[in-house]
């Protein structure tokens, strides 16, 4: 885990004070360390998941295909570093940062930093928007998805403030699943 005195300092960097995600309520989440390559993404850049996940990921992707679904992954694993440089970058795309926080967790924050969340898409749906929810894959998904572990982590009005994220898939694990029981 990213010691607690740097991930501030990424915080203060980005303009966030060091207790933002606590005064949100936000769950903080360890970065995953052992994790696999599960394929590419339509953008040709690798996707990492943790193991476990990547073979339930795996049985799960190829079940939607047995019913003419295509999953596929556009985003897994993310360091806090990689988080910061989403963050960064649409911040010097002009965003401010109160519209990037409606969308993207802080460093720290973030379910991918666990290898254990997967942004989905499909060929007709390439981009991480809300028009998802109304593919084929969706619909499988959210009546499939949590047979496997997954859960759809940013539904319509979520307690955590984040916009609907209909891609956002979040696979828990047995011991965060009691935990949360």
């Amino acid at each position: 885990m990213i010691p607690d005195k740097k991930l501030e300092e990424i915080l203060i960097d980005l303009g966030l004070p060091v207790d933002y995600g606590e005064k949100r309520q936000l769950p903080r989440y360890e970065e995953c360390s052992i994790l696999i390559k599960i394929g590419m993404n339509p953008y040709n850049q690798a996707v990492y998941l943790r193991p476990e996940v990547a073979e339930v990921w795996e049985t799960m992707r190829k079940a939607a295909e047995k019913s003419h679904i295509i999953l596929l992954p556009l985003s897994g694993f993310r360091s806090i570093h990689m988080q910061a440089d989403i963050i960064r970058s649409k911040q010097k795309a002009g965003r401010t940062l109160d519209d990037i926080m409606r969308s993207n967790a802080p460093p720290g924050y973030s379910q991918h930093h666990t290898g254990c969340a997967i942004d989905i898409v499909t060929p007709d749906v390439l981009v991480p928007e809300e028009v998802f929810d109304t593919t084929p894959a969706f619909l499988w998904l959210k009546t499939h998805a949590h047979t496997f572990g997954f859960v759809m982590s940013y539904p319509k009005n979520n307690r955590e403030g984040f916009i609907y994220e209909p891609w956002h898939w979040f696979y828990q694990l047995e011991t965060e699943m009691s935990e949360h029981s």
